[in-house]
């Protein structure tokens, strides 16, 4: 699965670029703009699917974090999962976003715990450099609902709605940024930033997934364990082959993960719920200000806590999750492209020549995996 992380980062890298650029230029998140462009009952489909598949994740990600909270603190996981939950909504509602995104931009150090495990065991470098680029596996059910989960965890529809409201976000953050359509001398300057901010962002994504893979492949696959359920079956399995500083690392990157994605994975839903709906949105704003915003963060994360409670196995749950987000992903993302294109709402700034190409190329590309998939499965 490494050849994913190099053919993914340029679709995930151009789609991104053309979320953010909607959001800039109109001002507005993905799901106002698809308000005022297509009919209601599209509207209503696709935040439908984004609420199901968001709730479904941050369900997944809470449990998690608690299993692997519990490898530190021996017998309090249900305890850990209400913990973090809480803690997550508390910093949401009552840090001023401003504040709070510094504290998950150094959040992100954490994902070099995967980095770190990788180079703690043997890893065999000439291999993963040729499999990166001349893979070997089966095209068969497995193999391609495996394909599609990690295409729905890089290609994915939280990620749309997030790029697109934080680029509004800025607008209303900070009095000497505009909308785009309504300041079109910011433009240069603007849309070159986008372009650097989510190709990096989206490389350094990409570049922990690739030690993700790696480091599950040198450590538990190579041992023949290939059917784990929860965080900790996975941390307890490391310490015979990587010592216990491997299951630590492992254990503090799930929990790093966990708070970086549960706010984006929340917050998109409420933003694509509340745009919709025409409620005040915005986590700048105060609770008081903005309460159908912030109460639709809370029911997607406190409901999250019931997964810990349920027969579900976490590990599974976050397999299945990115299975739906890779198959939610496409009629949200060929939308997407029919909008970044019409002037009507986009203006002189409509999508480039590289964004229409590359956009429809990931939309293409997603659609395969998903048909082929569903092929295999009948």
């Amino acid at each position: 699965m490494l050849w994913t992380m190099v053919f993914t980062y340029p679709l995930q890298g151009v789609f991104q670029s053309v979320c953010a650029r909607i959001g800039r230029v109109t001002g507005r998140g993905l799901a106002a703009n698809i308000k005022t462009a297509f009919p209601p009952w599209v509207l209503l489909s696709v935040v439908a699917l984004v609420l199901f598949a968001n709730t479904l994740n941050v369900s997944s990600d809470v449990a998690a974090m608690g299993e692997a909270g519990a490898l530190l603190l021996p017998g309090q996981r249900h305890v850990l999962t209400i913990g973090f939950a809480v803690l997550t909504l508390g910093l949401l509602i009552f840090v001023p976003y401003h504040r709070y995104v510094w504290f998950l931009k150094w959040l992100t150090l954490s994902l070099f715990a995967y980095v770190a495990v990788a180079f703690i065991v043997h890893v065999p470098w000439g291999e993963v450099a040729i499999r990166t680029f001349w893979p070997q596996f089966k095209v068969d059910k497995d193999s391609l609902t495996l394909i599609v989960a990690v295409f729905g965890t890089t290609i994915s529809p939280y990620l749309f709605f997030w790029q697109a409201s934080e680029e509004v976000e800025e607008i209303t953050t900070h009095p000497s940024e505009h909308a785009l359509k309504d300041a079109p001398g910011e433009a240069r300057e603007e849309l070159r930033r986008i372009g650097w901010d989510t190709y990096i962002g989206m490389g350094y994504s990409n570049l922990i997934a690739f030690f993700v893979i790696l480091a599950t492949a040198v450590t538990l696959n190579v041992h023949g364990i290939t059917n784990i359920q929860t965080a900790s079956q996975a941390a307890i399995a490391l310490k015979p082959i990587a010592g216990d500083l491997a299951s630590l690392l492992f254990a503090l990157g799930i929990v790093g993960t966990g708070l970086l994605a549960i706010p984006t994975l929340a917050g998109s839903a409420a933003y694509a719920l509340s745009e919709a709906m025409g409620w005040r949105e915005g986590l700048e704003l105060k609770f008081s200000e903005a309460r159908g915003f912030y109460i639709v963060i809370g029911v997607a994360i406190l409901g999250g806590v019931a997964v810990s409670y349920s027969p579900i196995d976490p590990i599974k749950a976050l397999f299945w999750s990115a299975v739906v987000n890779g198959v939610v992903a496409v009629p949200l993302m060929a939308i997407i492209m029919l909008l970044v294109g019409r002037k009507s709402l986009m203006g002189v700034f409509v999508a480039t020549p590289w964004q229409r190409w590359g956009g429809w190329a990931a939309t293409v590309v997603m659609a395969i995996a998903a048909v082929l998939m569903f092929a295999t499965m009948a």
